[in-house]
């Protein structure tokens, strides 16, 4: 058997997870060897997630607005060219991965290996490569090894596309199908159908349970529903029975009601969520692994200090913003000799749901707060109101802040509507640092943008000062 290679950091996987604790530790001296499947940095997110399908989405909301303010001649029409939008996702794609590309090239200490990665024991890894089997003993591990599709045993399921097929770099989805059926109402499945119901795709998507979007705060989903397109059809309560080919296209067997069901369409995403990717071996040593992932404490340790997961494969909170976050905490502690001095606050993390229009979310909701027994002032800005959401015809939706009643801090908030990628961010800050209601009234946001309603909102809890 081959000698191991000792070195001072290992990490399986290359994403969000795992890179930028790699490049911390190596300009501070450490040897680090990245192991990775792909071979590539930045993980699913660049690979066919985040980046690609907001690509996409981002077209579909270009001609959404397009739509709205174009008059059509005789026999007009408005075309949409698939190819080209798929191209400029690709285009976008590549550039990244040249990004980080460039990036590891210019990186001392580092090595990226392409490669499956699995345990021998609580310092030494095996890597299967293309070119045989390399093995090293590490005096520090990171597991960010992502998460992966997961699809249910349903016959005919291997018939359906995954998000993989539909965002990943030359994807097997190239020409846009008249119809689509969507199985699974989580953030991709939603998303999904909303660019694709934008890019005039008639879209049907089933849902198994009685909410979209389960575990969001269901008072932001109440207000986010009914602002999608029209022409989606939501069937909710539906158990998809089966899949079956046909002359032309899919047809999906359900239930609903105790009865039975069928739609066909030109082609079926399966999007019925991902589940964590545990490395070989893991398991083996005693870490545990639940339901969401790898189990770890707010040091980002497992039962082993040395053995770090970050990222989706722990289920904590399965967004790349909060792995690279969760990578650096690991990289601090890892250099303080496994000793926690940093620590993930995973209650400050913003979550968009990408849908058009979006809605985001972050901290403690009103939902999450009457679960806890906890109180809270709402102060609340409709975008009815809002000089931006005027200037773009996109009225509907508002903000909504929650804070602690006696410091009047700020707790959590969300948005519905414009802008609401980019204003849960702002006010994510405002959560993680404590931030006041007199903090924000103070603040003087820019106008015309739709952050003002961050400080009206807060000014109108303190209507006797301002």
């Amino acid at each position: 058997m081959q000698e191991p290679e000792t070195i001072d950091v290992l990490t399986i996987g290359a994403g969000g997870g795992a890179y930028p604790a790699a490049f911390w530790l190596a300009r501070r001296g450490r040897r680090v060897v990245m192991v990775d499947p792909k071979g590539v940095l930045s993980g699913n997110c660049l690979a066919e997630g985040c980046v690609p399908s907001k690509a996409v989405r981002e077209m579909a909301h270009h001609l959404a607005r397009h739509r709205r303010f174009h008059s059509y001649g005789v026999g007009g029409k408005t075309t949409v060219d698939y190819a080209k939008i798929i191209g400029h996702k690709d285009d976008v794609q590549r550039r990244r991965y040249l990004q980080h590309g460039e990036e590891l090239a210019r990186s001392r200490n580092v090595e990226l290996i392409k490669g499956k990665a699995g345990f021998e024991d609580a310092h030494m890894v095996t890597v299967e490569t293309d070119t045989g089997t390399r093995r090293y003993s590490a005096h520090h591990i990171i597991v960010a090894s992502g998460s992966d599709v997961f699809v249910p045993p349903i016959p005919g399921a291997e018939l359906c596309l995954t998000s993989s097929d539909f965002y990943r770099l030359n994807p097997t989805l190239k020409v846009l199908p008249s119809t689509l059926t969507v199985i699974g109402g989580g953030y991709i499945g939603v998303e999904t159908a909303s660019f694709y119901a934008a890019l005039g795709v008639h879209v049907t998507l089933l849902q198994r349970g009685s909410q979209l979007l389960l575990g969001m705060d269901p008072d932001m989903i109440a207000m986010l529903v009914p602002l999608l397109d029209p022409n989606i059809r939501w069937i909710l309560d539906a158990d998809v029975d089966r899949i079956e080919r046909m002359e032309r296209g899919l047809r999906v067997h359900y239930r609903q009601g105790g009865g039975s069901q069928e739609l066909l369409s030109d082609q079926v995403l399966m999007a019925a969520g991902r589940r964590p990717v545990i490395p070989d071996g893991l398991t083996a040593l005693g870490i545990d692994v639940g339901h969401a992932g790898i189990v770890v404490n707010s040091a980002l340790q497992t039962s082993h200090p040395h053995i770090y997961a970050c990222g989706d494969v722990n289920g904590r909170v399965p967004l790349f913003h909060a792995a690279v976050r969760e990578s650096l905490v690991a990289a601090h502690n890892i250099a303080a000799g496994d000793v926690p001095t940093d620590t993930m606050d995973f209650t400050t993390v913003p979550t968009t749901i990408f849908t058009l229009p979006a809605a985001a979310y972050v901290g403690m909701t009103r939902t999450a707060a009457a679960q806890n027994g906890m109180t809270f002032l709402e102060a609340g800005y409709e975008f009815s109101e809002d000089s931006r959401a005027q200037i773009y015809g996109e009225t509907e939706g508002s903000l909504r802040l929650f804070f602690e009643p006696a410091s009047l801090r700020l707790m959590g908030g969300w948005v519905v509507g414009i802008d609401a990628d980019n204003l849960i961010g702002e006010i994510g800050l405002a959560c993680a640092n404590g931030l006041t209601a007199h903090q924000l009234a103070a603040f003087a946001d820019q106008h015309p943008m739709a952050s003002e309603g961050i400080g009206h909102a807060a000014r109108s809890l303190l209507s006797a000062e301002w």
